[in-house]
Parts: C-alpha cells; sequence; structure tokens
C-alpha cells in the first residue's frame, strides 16, 4: 500500500489542512509585529502621559533593531531594553535578575548602588506595573535646571514599541534606581548618538 496513503488517510486527515495550517502560522510570525506595531498610535501617547508623575511621553516606535546575543532577557521587554541600553552606554549588567521586580534585589545583593536618586545611566526600577512583573527602563536625562528626568523603555504601551517618560523632581521617591558597584570606578556613560531603527505606523 501506498505509504503516504497509510500516513494521512486513515484517519481521514487531509492534507489541504496542513497546507492551510502551515500558511496561517507563517502569515501570523511574519505580520503580528507589523500588526502590532500599526496598532499603536495617539492612544498610546496618551496611556503614557496618563501614568502617575509622567509631565510628558513619547513614543519612538516599534523597534526594528538587531538582536543581543548575550541578552537573555525575553525579547520586547522592559528587560530586554534595559539590558540592552545599558551595555550600549558602556557599563553592561548581569542578564540573569529575573522580572523587572527583583533587579534592585538583585543589584543590592550584587554590591550595586540602589537609591531613589536619578542619574543618567542609571536603571529606573519599580515593582508596580507590568501584570505583577514590575518595570525597569533607563535613564537618559536629568535637566540641571529643574532636575526633572526621561527615562527611555520598552514594552510600557505594547510589546516591543520604545517610548520615553520625563518626570518631575518630585517623582523621585517613588521609584528605585540602579548604578553602579560600590567602589566601582567613576563610569561616564557612553553617549547613544545614533538611534536604533524603528518601524513606522506608530
Amino acid at each position: 500500500m501506498n505509504p503516504v496513503i497509510l500516513l494521512f488517510g486513515g484517519t481521514g486527515f487531509k492534507l489541504k489542512r496542513v497546507v492551510a495550517f502551515v500558511v496561517v502560522t507563517m502569515f501570523a510570525i511574519l505580520f503580528m509585529p507589523i500588526i502590532a506595531a500599526m496598532s499603536v498610535g495617539t492612544a498610546t501617547i496618551g496611556w503614557l502621559a496618563a501614568t502617575p508623575d509622567a509631565k510628558a511621553a513619547e513614543t519612538q516606535g516599534f523597534y526594528m533593531g538587531g538582536s543581543m546575543p548575550d541578552n537573555t532577557y525575553a525579547w520586547g521587554n522592559c528587560t530586554w531594553w534595559s539590558y540592552a541600553m545599558r551595555k550600549w552606554a558602556g557599563s553592561p549588567i548581569p542578564n540573569n535578575w529575573g522580572n523587572a521586580n527583583t533587579w534592585d534585589d538583585y543589584a543590592r545583593t550584587q554590591g550595586y548602588v540602589v537609591n531613589n536618586t536619578p542619574a543618567v545611566g542609571a536603571i529606573f526600577q519599580t515593582d508596580a506595573g507590568g501584570g505583577g512583573y514590575g518595570h525597569v527602563a533607563y535613564v537618559i536625562k536629568v535637566n540641571p535646571l529643574n532636575d526633572e528626568w526621561t527615562i527611555s523603555e520598552m514594552n510600557a504601551p505594547t510589546l516591543n514599541v520604545v517610548s520615553q517618560r520625563t518626570f518631575t523632581k518630585e517623582a523621585a521617591t517613588h521609584y528605585t534606581f540602579i548604578h553602579s558597584k560600590l567602589g566601582a570606578p567613576q563610569w561616564t556613560p557612553t553617549p547613544i548618538t545614533s538611534s536604533p531603527p524603528y518601524g513606522t505606523g506608530l
């Protein structure tokens, strides 16, 4: 008997269904990121701006840059972006700190300075948000005139979308900031001069 019939015919298996399933699966893999990006618009900016203590917000776009082999955090999440930003800035942090709500705990046990003072290059951290997993971001600016501070973050509005938020000086007391290790040499963050590539539709 034809082995193909034995494999597909005995149980009423339809080859057309297999083909259709494969086609639908490939479509989802290839086009879901684009659909996700296009679904983010002015509503995203409104959502970010409505976040407690946020003074201003700006959506950068759907990140279309390359991968980072040693970045073991989940792709598209805030942890992935914060690790990447810190590495790009010249002071990488460990890649095994888990979810965002445990970053401050790991940092303290490993000798990092953790406080409520924002500084360029520091990791912004909070146990709140993220569906119970917390949230982390990278501090890109502190205004010397009024001490307002700005973070770059991923997955605040949705997966893999990068955005920025600016906070008042007073808001810093509600959050945690992870700096360098205690006693480590003075570190000046390398300016990230070229913006990563972002997708359209935002």
